[in-house]
Order: C-alpha cells, then structure tokens, then sequence
C-alpha cells in the first residue's frame, strides 16, 4: 500500500467558506472560517456520554441535531464550500444500509476484565503496531473485539466499520472510507513502519467491513440533496474524508523536524523527524501516523483533565508569585489525576507538601504539574529542535513560560490560534493547491525567572520516580 503523497501540480484554490466540525472528547465547535482562514462564525457544545443502554456510548442523536442547526445558521453568513469533519481518536461506529447497527462505545468504558486474555492472544506486537496495551477501550481493536464477541449478530450486520471523523463524512455524504490517521492511533489496527493493516485485522476477519481509504482532505462527495435542502448549504458543497484531532494539529508543521505540544484532554507531544527505536509501551509512548501516513513518535497524558482536577471548577488564574511559593514550600502534585493514558497510569495521584490555600494557588499548581509532565514527555521521547505549543493551554499565561524555562536548550513558541484543531481543517479544504497560507504566526516564548524551579524538578522527578 502505497503512503499518501502530496500533489505536485498547484491548481487553483476552492472558493467559499469552510466548516470545520470539530468533535472533542470534552466539548465539541463547529467553525466557519472564509478563504483565508479567519473564522467569521464559532459555536460549541458540550460532548455528552449517554450512560443508559448497552454500555456508555457517544449521544451522536444530540451531535448530529446540533450540527444541522448550527449549519443552518453558518449558512445564512457565507456561502459553505466544504464541511470538514474532525474528531477524537479510540472510537469507530459499526453501520449498516440503516444506520448504526450498534452505539457508538466510549472509550472510557472499562470493558469486562475476561475480554483482555483473549485480545491479548491477538493483537500485534508493540514492536510492530507501536500501540501500548491501553485501559479500558483506549485500543479500538479491543473494542471491536469486545463489540464482536458480545454482539454477534449485530456485528456481522455492520456493512462498514469507520473511523469517528468518516463516520460524520458518511452521514453528510452517504460515502464510506478509511483513513490512516485514525487507523494509526494506538488502534492496533495499522502498522505504521509498514503502511498497511496489521495481523488483528486478518485475524478477526475484519478487513471486508473497512472500506477504501481516502486521503483527510479527500471530499467524498456533495452533501446529501435532502441536508442540503434543509441547511440551506449549497448543494455542491463538499464533504471531506476528515481527520483525528491530534493530527489536524500537526499538519502546518510536517515541513522540518520539530516537536509539536498538542493540549486539550489529552496532551500529546508530537516528535515529528524523531526515530520510533525508544519508544516504550509501558510508558504510554506510540506511533500515530500523520496525513501523510507516515509514522511520528508520540507520548501522551491526559493533561486537561488533570489539569481541572488539581485547578478545581472555579478555575482562578495564578500570578507568579503563587507559582514562587509552591516551588519554596515544595507543594507538588505527583502523578496522576486521570484514570486513562499517560506514562504513570494505574497510580493514585498526590499532593506532597502543604496544600494550596487559595484558588490562585490551586491553578499555579495545576500549572506546574502539566509543565513538569509536559517536560518529562518531551524529555523521555528525546524530543529535539523548537517545541511549538497549541490548543488550550495557550491561554494559560504560565505554562508556556514555565515550560521553556524546563526545557532550556529548546525554543518554545506559542500559536496565535489556540485550535490547530480548527486550523488543521481549514488547511485540507486546501490541501491539493499547495495554497498553505493560514498564518503560521508562532509567538517566541521567553523563559519564567523562578529561584528553584530546576531544583523543583529534580526532586519531582524524583518523587515520582519511573514510569
């Protein structure tokens, strides 16, 4: 199977405005942005998981009203060209003639301790998927597996199994596809030194149910006739084949080795150019495979929500003198503060030293712990060359700072645009024009001056010993 190569002929650019429908774990945005990237239109929701029924399953029923309203309205502002859907990683819908055959699974879901003796006696190896045997359904392959046993009937009905970014393409478009950057994260599913599915896939006789692959800014077709008569969208606008989220992140720095800190509820630290020979399983470091399909060696924690965890709801903004009594004290938190992912995963987290007093306090101690493991991640993956920060924690003022005091010998630049995500799928509306012109507007960041902050380190790394 051959990678996924870039156009070499520019054509001329697509007219019209672009929608990125952007579904996070955590919350999910939809963007209008015009020719030239700048958004006109942007509306979220929160991303609700439904609890009742089978199991825990994605409400795709609230989604989906959600994304025909708010089309409807970015209608009536520009003329639409492209709708170009963007998702988390770990989940796939099973369809059939009619729709789903079964809900869509949370990855979160923690599935039958049974089920994890029998996966393991078929999935791939690290040294060839460079997947981690992950919790819960953080490995797709083991929720199709569990999906499969538990369900066979329904299963078998499943004409197609797609990634969740395809899985929206096809509602709009009625055009099913594959594609490798959902296929290439920690799915067990690809083989991303080989370019091709791995052994789990002949194993379980999956390979009829996943239909062709496409590129990410492949459009699959014009919207369906009836959702364009509903929204209002221009009948030929286009539904691209979409992409997951981290990936859309990394696509206007595939041109030069350099590490790129994707922040959201997860942290993943992208070393694009970096060799995939140290990556270690147990550490929750992985292969993802970008747009190109080629492999970029990642480590990863769930660095938003622990970060809500430590800041508290009532999220109040630090100054740099609460960050200079934390690191005086010696309050640190010690990893972790999620139940999924990340290189410490399965620990109780802790706070060591005096508790934080205020709300101020709270959110510089947030603060300081996803630099250090933000740090430890980029330290453990030999991550090399500038180190560009995107996605929510660009709007902590501290964090950037803190993080290029850690790193020293690397530069440490800041988005403009906290969304790569948006970014990301602004740019495969424009993929084949080689017209790559949204701004790429990195701000330097300059190193925090905090008396102990390297010391401070050492004796957290310490505390939290191996992972």
């Amino acid at each position: 199977m051959a990678t996924i190569a870039e156009t070499d002929t520019p054509v001329t650019g697509p007219a019209g405005a672009t929608v990125v429908f952007d579904i996070g774990k955590t919350n999910a945005k939809m963007s209008l942005l015009d020719g030239r990237g700048a958004t006109l239109a942007c509306e979220r929701l929160g991303n609700h998981v439904v609890a009742e029924g089978l199991y825990p399953h994605h409400d795709v029923a609230l989604l989906w009203d959600w994304l025909l309203a708010t089309l409807t309205r970015f209608a009536t502002l520009a003329e639409i060209a492209a709708i170009v859907p963007v998702t988390h990683g770990a989940t796939a819908a099973l369809v059939g003639d009619d729709g789903l055959v079964l809900p869509i699974l949370d990855y979160e879901s923690a599935l039958p301790q049974s089920v994890n003796g029998q996966y393991r006696a078929v999935r791939p190896p690290f040294a060839a998927s460079f997947s981690p045997d992950l919790p819960a359904g953080l490995n797709l392959g083991r929720q199709l597996f569990w999906l499969s046993q538990r369900f066979p009937a329904q299963f078998v009905r499943a004409r197609f199994i797609l990634g969740y970014p395809q899985y929206w393409a096809w509602r709009l478009s009625g055009v099913a596809a594959g594609e490798v950057t959902s296929l290439g994260c920690h799915t067990d599913l690809w083989l991303p030194a080989n370019d091709g599915y791995s052994s789990l896939v002949e194993a379980m006789g999956w390979k009829s149910q996943l239909p062709p692959l496409r590129p990410a800014w492949a459009p699959l077709g014009p919207l369906l006739p009836a959702l364009a008569r509903a929204t209002g969208v221009p009948a030929a606008c286009q539904v691209l084949c979409g992409i997951h989220d981290s990936n859309a992140s990394l696509l206007r720095y595939l041109d030069a080795p350099r590490t790129v800190l994707s922040t959201g509820t997860w942290v993943i630290a992208a070393a694009l150019g970096q060799s995939l020979a140290g990556l270690d399983e147990s550490a929750d470091m992985l292969a993802n495979v970008n747009a190109l399909g080629q492999p970029v060696a990642c480590m990863r924690f769930m660095g938003g929500r622990e970060f809500a965890a430590l800041a508290g709801a009532e999220a109040v903004v630090c100054g740099g003198a609460d960050l200079q009594c934390l690191i005086d004290q010696g309050t640190m938190a010690l990893p972790c503060f999620a139940e999924a992912g990340g290189p410490f995963v399965g620990r109780a987290g802790r706070i060591d030293g005096p508790a934080p007093r205020t709300a101020q306090q709270a959110y510089a101690l947030a603060t300081l712990y996803v630099a250090l493991m933000s740090d430890y991640c980029l330290s453990a993956l030999g991550a090399s060359g500038d180190v560009v920060i995107e996605g929510s924690f660009t709007d902590n003022p501290h964090f950037g700072p803190l993080l290029a005091a850690l790193r020293g010998d690397q530069a440490v630049a800041l988005t403009d645009d906290a969304s790569g995500t948006t970014c990301g799928g602004w740019l495969l509306h424009h993929w084949e024009t080689r017209d790559r012109s949204l701004p790429r507007d990195n701000r330097p960041v300059e190193p925090v001056a905090l008396p102990g902050l390297l010391a401070y380190r050492q004796r957290w790394r310490q505390s939290a010993g191996p992972s």
